[in-house]
């Protein structure tokens, strides 16, 4: 993950003398070059989905194995489009595919690459890591990361760099056949979110619970009557299951006798459930918070 103004992650600096905002199709033509590259070092369709999935998530999309490798270089091209619009955010997309492909010892686009293709198409970033540093207006390059607003992040901003930590965790994690880890590291994460909602008061209610079940109890009743009500019995439920010695077994054990296996199918709904429940509370607390 490179480091950044956080705030560039809701909207990204406007275009000037260089284009800071979205990156154009010319230039995703050269990194779709350099993919398709790199996908001979492996088997093709995992590695299309390996780039897939690191664009989806930068365009706050669940990623989903396609159905063929035909379809998997299409969405690929879909996935890195939608990414597109954000150009700190693919970049980071970009790159931290790259790293994690260095990390299996494979052949990937180094930090050099990457900025031939920033000046090439004038994008106004350069990779400095850890750092994405922003070209000023007199052509320069800052040599220093360009500092964190003064402010506090909000607990959005401050999530979406956990979770984004998480979900790539969680992704090299099914990637790599370790179903169970994966789906624990994502559930890891929800538990970690709803303590951010302690302290928030409706209509004289208050949320004062310390742990996952009492602060989800407090909450329900905070949002009685909508549909932040429903997804928390939703999330209440799920998160029993797989906590379950029965269930899931993520986090009392698994019952040997009783308790179900998680296979790469049911790895990759929970994952993708938990996900989106992650997204709805993230933006009902910044509602509520209001």
């Amino acid at each position: 993950m490179l480091k950044f103004d956080p705030s560039w992650r809701f909207e990204p600096p406007p275009d000037g003398r260089y284009k800071n905002k979205a990156i154009a199709p010319e230039a995703i033509r050269d990194f779709d070059l350099l993919i398709r590259k790199v996908t001979t070092q492996a088997n093709r369709w995992d590695m299309l989905e390996h780039f897939k999935g690191a664009f989806s998530r930068a365009a706050g999309q669940t990623h989903f194995r396609s159905s063929s490798e035909g379809w998997a270089e299409s969405d690929l091209s879909s996935a890195m489009s939608q990414a597109a619009e954000n150009a700190p955010l693919f970049l980071e997309a970009f790159y931290d595919a790259c790293e994690e492909l260095r990390q299996r010892d494979l052949f990937a686009p180094d930090v050099a690459m990457i900025n031939t293709v920033c000046r090439k198409h004038e994008i106004g970033y350069e990779l400095k890591p850890p750092a994405l540093l922003f070209r000023d207006s007199n052509s320069a390059i800052t040599t220093t990361p360009v500092p964190v607003v003064e402010r506090p992040p909000t607990i959005a901003e401050h999530a979406l760099e956990i979770l984004q930590q998480s979900l790539e965790r969680s992704e090299r994690l099914l990637t790599e056949g370790h179903h169970h880890e994966a789906v624990q590291e994502s559930l890891w994460v929800l538990e970690s979110l709803t303590t951010a909602f302690r302290g928030i008061e409706l209509d004289g209610e208050a949320v004062r619970g310390k742990y996952f079940n009492d602060i989800l109890r407090d909450l329900k009743r905070v949002a009685k009557d909508s549909t932040l009500e429903r997804v928390i019995e939703w999330v209440t439920s799920l998160h029993g299951f797989l906590s379950s010695p029965t269930g899931g077994g993520v986090r009392h054990g698994m019952d040997l006798n009783e308790g179900i296996s998680i296979g790469p199918s049911d790895a990759r709904l929970f994952c993708n459930l938990i996900r989106s429940y992650i997204g709805y509370l993230l933006a009902e607390h910044e509602r509520l918070k209001l």
